[in-house]
């Protein structure tokens, strides 16, 4: 079976990790195929939601895979090699990204759920940075996104303990935008990708680099930052409809320019 599928539809791309027999563990061969789906989907959609297929959304590595490469594991040169392109590839598309987590997500699976713009999870989902269990630290991102999602303490607690956590306490904790009951989850992603496949989506890429700005400006810069993004959307056929649908009290028809 390829392992990641891709699907096109209503301008929704859904790119799904597919090696439910070890639980989407992430070989060599998904990273690559992962990037390329992603830079088709850049082409071809408005909104890209990324799932799993079977009971998990990623276990992480395929720890067998890697160690193909030999005894001693040459993680340095796969995360910079393979990892980094890949959330940079999730983290940098000029389209709004969902991470549909529709089960146990670890490690590795963990944080690239959270490279994500919005992660909506099953109730039944969960959430383990297992690295210290086998003598490693997080990575894929995990210790970027982690403290800035949930504070520095939770964090620590989390990477440390390797505690396994629920959906609905990493949506209490603001490490996920949303916990779904997994009867309603289908129905719940296909909503919100539907409702941002229809959206202004250059309005939409502005938005993520401003917020993503403010991790770095003082507010000077970010002012700046919003006032030339600002003038950028305002020259825009989705805002010229937006202003139009609002004076005519009728819903907008963007076309994601």
């Amino acid at each position: 079976m390829d392992p990641v599928l891709l699907t096109v539809e209503n301008d929704i791309a859904t790119i799904t990790l597919n090696r439910p027999e070890v639980m989407n563990a992430l070989s060599s061969e998904l990273r690559l195929q992962m990037r390329a789906a992603i830079a088709r989907a850049e082409l071809e959609a408005r909104v890209i939601v990324i799932t799993g297929a079977g009971r998990a959304f990623c276990s992480g590595q395929d720890l067998a895979d890697a160690q193909r490469l030999g005894r001693d594991v040459p993680f340095e040169a796969i995360l910079n090699e393979e990892y980094v392109p890949l959330l940079n590839a999730i983290y940098d598309c000029r389209l709004p990204t969902i991470a549909a987590v529709n089960g146990a997500a670890a490690g590795a699976g963990a944080n690239l759920a959270l490279a994500a713009d919005v992660v909506i999870a099953t109730e039944s989902a969960s959430f383990i940075q297992a690295f210290t269990r086998i003598g490693l630290i997080p990575d894929a991102g995990g210790t970027w996104w982690l403290p800035r999602q949930i504070g520095a303490a939770r964090a620590m607690g989390a990477c440390l303990f390797a505690d396994k956590v629920s959906a609905r306490q990493a949506e209490s904790w603001g490490m996920i935008y949303e916990c779904v009951a997994d009867d309603g989850f289908a129905a719940r992603v296909a909503e919100r990708a539907a409702h941002l496949a229809q959206g202004p989506t250059a309005a939409y890429a502005a938005l993520k680099q401003a917020l993503r700005g403010s991790l770095s400006n003082d507010l000077p810069r970010q002012l700046a930052l919003e006032a030339r993004l600002q003038g950028a959307a305002g020259q825009t056929e989705d805002f010229r409809e937006g202003v139009a649908a609002f004076l005519e009290k009728r819903a907008p028809r963007f076309k994601g320019a």
